[in-house]
C-alpha cells in the first residue's frame, strides 16, 4: 500500500506542479503569467494577474507538497480549490467529458486529492517521517 501511495503521489503531484509552471513560467507549452492572467480576466477572475499568480503558485506548491508527502492536507486543498474554480468558471457548463471541454479531469484531480487525505500519504512521506 505504501509503495502504491508513493507512486500515486509522485505522478499526480509532479503532474499538477507542472501545470503550475505552465501558468507561472510558460513551461511545457503553457502561456505564462501574462497569458494566464489575460485568460483569467476574460473569465471575470479579477485582477487577472493576482488570480493567475495564486492559481499557478497553488498548483506548483500543492503538487510539490503532495509529491514529497508533506502537509498532505494543505497540498490537497491547494489542488482542490483551483479545480473547483475551473469547474464553476469554465468546464461545468460543458458537461462531464473532457473531450467536450467538461470537468472530467478536474473531478479526477479532486477525487485523488481527497483520497490521499483520507488514506494518508503513506510510510514513504515526510509527513510519516516527521509525525511518526
Amino acid at each position: 500500500m505504501d509503495i502504491a501511495l508513493l507512486l500515486l503521489r509522485i505522478v499526480f503531484g509532479l503532474t499538477f506542479a507542472a501545470h503550475g509552471t505552465q501558468k507561472l513560467f510558460g513551461w511545457f507549452g503553457g502561456h505564462g503569467l501574462k497569458g494566464t492572467a489575460g485568460f483569467f480576466e476574460s473569465l471575470g477572475l479579477k485582477p487577472g494577474h493576482t488570480m493567475a499568480l495564486m492559481a499557478g503558485l497553488g498548483e506548483l506548491v500543492g503538487g510539490l507538497l503532495i509529491t514529497i508527502g508533506l502537509l498532505t492536507e494543505v497540498g490537497a486543498v491547494l489542488m482542490i480549490v483551483p479545480m473547483l474554480i475551473a469547474i464553476f468558471k469554465v468546464h461545468g457548463k460543458n458537461g462531464y467529458w473532457a473531450t467536450d471541454g467538461g470537468y472530467e479531469y478536474n473531478l479526477a484531480i479532486i477525487t485523488v486529492a481527497v483520497a490521499l487525505v483520507l488514506a494518508g500519504p503513506g510510510a514513504y512521506s515526510l509527513d510519516a517521517l516527521l509525525l511518526g
